[in-house]
């Protein structure tokens, strides 16, 4: 099928379909339940970024701009950018050791519910298999279909199987490549690095200004915009994915009626096959009750009335494989998680596997402590909503994006509230001795709700309880053994 024949199924799925490419018949869609009980989701970085292994993964375009480390780096390592160009990594990029099950038991055991590869990063080369674009790693590379093997490891194991495409920004990535002598400028390439649109406002660290704002003069073709599409509703209709999450580029003016359009065929294609889908967005994509909101490296400051997202990395330094990345502790990520979940959001944590397909020791390590986490105290994550009020203490969030690479400084006297079938769980945030009071459940007089029966999950016993006016204390037989929280199962009576 080509781009015109692509075009007529996209309007004719459209015409036909529940969904039509207007804001008002879209915001009928609802965030699935599904996903709203699953909380915790992996992300997944890895694409030919992950051989050059150094900086981070914009290492395609910084590699072009002088004004970048990584363009002298790159000289020094490789050679001239005119001689050994971003292309060339890709036969070096094998992923010899991927290894689809291997990657899914591990995520599973995390305690994650579903599961997010990039199936295209800002670099062009495609992580699946399609007609539209020959960079791609089922023909190059590791020769292999990446996203339809895990998909079907996923899915055996009962894991929902979703897509992240960041193909938009394509359109300028590798414009610096234009700026220098390169191979950028070589047109027998110019199908792997795109129009690299070269203007002021899309050069150097412009860029991070510039696609911030959604009115900049710098916008894509329409050309661009319909292969943008076409490419995007192929992605749909080969692999299904239960999520489709895109990054920042898309809330720019010159995407919004392609945009509808790409919404409405997913939904429509979503119905037909009798599932319940949503779209990640950033910034102001989508109105609010079109799609599912997410946060990069950040979080909310209270309850959001429709569900979030927060997407982030166990990784400090980058989202792909790098040789001196930084990686957070375990702690840190769960305290993040209980937070989301508090204000009524999910997680999507990511990984960035080595070349080879191996996911580094550090990672695997937060994962494996995560999961055993969650084995105890999932109860009070999977399918909750939030309770009245998020939590108590005086540490939480400073809202806005790249907001959470250093633990927060949770106390003792710091909680975080869910709730799920007649329950209230309240994560006491950093356990420090074997009393604990949870002044929000202070005794606020005749018309109080009352509490019954309290637990705490992980195998201690409640040795007294009493609920006064100071709030509700609890006495354990011992003084919890981890740093990590603890959760209290609070009957409400």
């Amino acid at each position: 099928m080509n781009h015109a024949e692509y075009l007529t199924r996209i309007e004719d799925t459209i015409r036909n379909g529940t969904y039509k490419d207007d804001w008002a018949s879209l915001s009928g869609h609802r965030t699935p339940e599904w996903y709203y009980g699953a909380k915790l989701g992996i992300f997944i970085h890895w694409g030919v970024y992950s051989v050059p292994a150094y900086s981070c993964e914009w290492y395609p375009r910084l590699m072009y701009d002088p004004s970048h480390h990584e363009y002298e780096h790159h000289r020094k390592t490789y050679g001239s950018q005119k001689e050994f160009g971003y292309k060339d990594f890709i036969p070096m990029f094998r992923g010899e050791k991927f290894n689809a099950a291997e990657w899914a038991d591990l995520f599973r055991r995390a305690g994650a519910k579903y599961v997010m590869p990039v199936c295209e990063h800002h670099d062009g080369f495609a992580m699946y298999d399609t007609e539209f674009n020959r960079w791609n790693a089922a023909k190059m590379g590791p020769c292999r279909d990446v996203a339809g093997e895990l998909k079907k490891a996923c899915e055996e194991r009962g894991l929902a199987f979703c897509a992240s495409s960041h193909r938009a920004e394509h359109f300028f990535f590798m414009n610096m490549g234009r700026a220098a002598e390169s191979d950028v400028t070589d047109e027998a390439y110019r199908d792997f690095y795109g129009p690299a649109y070269l203007c002021p406002e899309l050069s150097g660290d412009e860029v991070y200004r510039s696609t911030a704002d959604a009115f900049s003069p710098a916008q894509p073709t329409a050309e661009w915009m319909e292969d943008w599409l076409v490419r995007t509703c192929e992605l749909i209709d080969k692999y299904r994915p239960s999520i489709l999450y895109f990054d920042w580029w898309i809330h720019s003016v010159a995407f919004k009626p392609y945009l509808k359009k790409l919404c409405a065929y997913y939904y429509n294609r979503a119905e037909e096959w009798g599932r319940e889908v949503t779209i990640n967005y950033k910034h102001e994509a989508f109105p609010p009750t079109v799609a599912t909101f997410d946060v990069e490296r950040g979080a909310l400051t209270g309850i959001s009335p429709v569900p979030w997202q927060t997407d982030t990395a166990i990784g400090k330094r980058s989202w792909g494989y790098t040789t001196d990345n930084e990686f957070k502790q375990a702690r840190q990520i769960i305290s993040d998680l209980v937070d989301i979940v508090s204000k009524n959001g999910m997680l999507l944590l990511n990984v960035g596997p080595r070349a080879d397909g191996t996911i580094t020791e550090e990672e695997t390590a937060v994962l494996e402590e995560l999961g055993d986490w969650m084995a105890v105290n999932g109860e009070g994550i999977y399918g909750t909503v939030p309770w009245r009020k998020f939590g108590e203490g005086g540490v939480n969030n400073v809202e806005g994006f790249f907001q959470d690479n250093e633990e927060k400084p949770f106390t003792p006297e710091d909680y975080r509230f869910t709730y799920k079938q007649g329950y209230l769980y309240a994560f006491c945030m950093r356990p420090e001795t074997d009393r604990f009071t949870i002044r929000s459940l202070a005794m606020r007089g005749d018309h109080d709700f009352m509490t019954g029966r309290v637990e705490v999950l992980g195998g201690y016993t409640v040795v007294s309880t009493e609920r006064s006016g100071q709030g509700l204390t609890v006495v354990l037989d011992k003084k919890p053994s981890s740093d990590k929280p603890v959760c209290f199962k609070i009957e409400i009576g």
